[in-house]
């Protein structure tokens, strides 16, 4: 955004920061790579024209209502994160919307969208609105709204005021990756707080967030970890590959079936069509998938869960570890009770009967499980819990328990999480490490010493 702001607004009017770059420290190769295509992509969806020119100041709608205890008022901003443009006569106004990818936009988000542009910093007069939405990838756009003003007043009305209502009426809390930048987590009352969760006790870095994801694509390669935590686009060939999407629709699948009312176990009649919506899988994953399904059937949670208890799906977890200043995130595949206490089950699929024999090590999350049922971090009772970790494999499934109060089986996760966590925790750079792997790596694209396929193909001979 501040590298388009020097080619979109004229030099005295570009922010200083954009012309420094706004950093102090040279920009990691990877985002250089990005931004970069990002901004050819965005030439070129954009080419320059006499017809619109970029605004000074984004657009800003403010409104007033009166404060819950009746005294003064209270002034509400909504703001579009995107490029803003007008006509010189002040008739038209288009803003810009960035995404990785294009993706569809709810009534409400275009509702929203129309109204920043219609109504922020008021222009008497505008006469017609358009929302672009844009893709960095590969640089194709889509309409999300064009009309007149009026209309767009008209569909925040009908579809974007009521989802803002929502959001100004709630009381939830509802921790996740926000908790990370979030001044009220110190104090909040739904962040569970787990110090000392992670084995680290250093607050010398800037506060972060750290998943068993962080801590094994920075084992694979800094640079890795790091632009996978940016979120840039990843390359669908490997990120979506035939045995990856196949672990995801058996993941999805048992999702939706352990979610049923009313509950029951699954069987191993697996359905034809078995496959979620969203996702393609040639015929012979297809037919595995059914089979590690039927697989499952043996060791279902559910036939050992309790019938009035508490079943999550793939729920969010999330902790405030403060002895290393880290925002923790967990998503266990499925958390069940047995006599009150939590059980945390992982599912594991495989084209290979080969087994694992340092699961822990194999399998980072289960450390981080360790801790937190070992640690008695999740409400309910200890004495029972435990961490089970089912591999379907195509002959047949393997269900394997570990006991998180164990002495020898919390030293192990201890060793396993200090040694995923101390390296990312220290490191400032964050530099590539060039080798065989980048031919598998879903963000090579954006690294430009990644090692090409044919010498990691030569390397490998």
């Amino acid at each position: 955004m501040a590298a388009a702001d020097t080619f979109e607004l004229p030099v005295d009017e570009a922010p200083l920061s954009a012309a420094r770059g706004g950093r102090r420290r040279p920009l990691h190769d990877g985002v250089q790579q990005w931004t970069e295509h990002a901004l050819r992509m965005y030439r070129e969806a954009f080419p320059a024209g006499p017809d619109l020119s970029a605004v000074r100041r984004p657009w800003v709608y403010r409104y007033q209502r009166p404060a819950v205890d009746g005294r003064g008022t209270m002034e509400f901003r909504i703001t579009a994160w995107g490029r803003c443009f007008e006509s010189s006569d002040g008739r038209l106004r288009e803003l810009r919307l960035p995404v990785n990818r294009l993706r569809t936009r709810s009534a409400a988000e275009r509702a929203v969208a129309a109204l920043v542009a219609a109504e922020g910093n008021f222009d008497p007069r505008l006469e017609r609105v358009r929302v672009v939405q844009f893709a960095l990838s590969d640089g194709r756009t889509e309409s999300v709204f064009d009309g007149t003003r009026d209309e767009a007043v008209a569909a925040y009305r009908s579809d974007g005021a009521p989802a803002v209502r929502v959001l100004l009426e709630s009381q939830e809390y509802r921790p996740g990756t926000a908790c990370a930048s979030c001044v009220v987590a110190p104090v909040c009352p739904a962040l569970p707080r787990a110090s000392g969760l992670l084995g680290t006790a250093d607050r010398s870095r800037p506060r972060r967030s750290w998943s068993s994801t962080t801590g094994r694509g920075h084992q694979s390669c800094p640079a890795r970890g790091y632009l996978r935590g940016l979120r840039l686009p990843a390359d669908d060939t490997v990120e979506r590959g035939a045995a990856v999407e196949r672990g995801r629709a058996v993941h999805a699948f048992l999702a939706w079936r352990h979610g049923r009312r009313p509950r029951t176990p699954c069987t191993p009649d697996i359905p034809a069509d078995w496959v979620p919506e969203g996702y393609r899988l040639p015929g012979e994953e297809r037919q595995l998938g059914a089979a590690l399904l039927r697989h499952h059937a043996e060791v279902c949670p559910l036939r050992m869960a309790e019938p009035q208890s508490e079943i999550r799906t793939e729920p969010r977890l999330v902790f405030d570890d403060a002895a290393a200043d880290l925002l923790v995130l967990a998503d266990p595949d499925l958390l069940y009770q047995d006599t009150g206490s939590w059980v945390w089950r992982e599912t594991k699929t495989s084209g290979s009967d080969r087994p694992r024999r340092d699961v822990l090590a194999s399998y980072p999350q289960l450390a981080l499980a360790v801790r937190i049922i070992g640690g008695g971090i999740l409400p309910g009772k200890r004495a029972r819990g435990r961490v089970e970790l089912e591999l379907l494999r195509p002959g047949g499934v393997d269900l394997r328990t570990l006991d998180p109060f164990a002495p020898a089986t919390q030293a192990a996760a201890e060793a396993v999480l200090r040694k995923q966590v101390s390296g990312w925790h220290t490191e400032t750079l964050f530099e590539a490490v060039p080798g065989p792997e980048c031919a598998t790596c879903e963000v090579a694209r954006w690294c430009s010493v990644r090692q090409s396929r044919k010498d990691g193909a030569e390397a490998g001979r």
